[in-house]
């Protein structure tokens, strides 16, 4: 598998698992153009993925696929907090 056919795998489950998932009186779907991949690594016949969507929802995805056993999983994960902690240099 080719890294754009990757990526746009990716985009492809981002969307089905929103579109899936999303409160149905939101009245909201998204498309791949609503979809962005923040970070990406292929080793041999494996990938990870970590892509995040347009909506500020505070989510973010990571695919992982399994070339060994032609199998794709999917985190998705809520975004509870941002925080910033000062680190004293020595």
């Amino acid at each position: 598998m080719i890294n754009d056919k990757m990526l746009d795998l990716c985009k492809e489950v981002v969307v089905n698992y929103f579109n899936d998932n999303v409160d149905k009186t939101d009245g909201l779907k998204i498309n791949k153009d609503n979809v962005f991949i923040v970070w990406f690594s292929k080793t041999l016949q494996n990938f990870k993925a970590l892509a995040s969507t347009t909506v500020s929802d505070g989510m973010y995805y990571e695919i992982t696929y399994n070339g060994d056993k032609k199998e794709l999983y999917l985190d998705a994960y809520k975004k509870w907090e941002n925080k910033c902690i000062k680190v004293e240099e020595e």
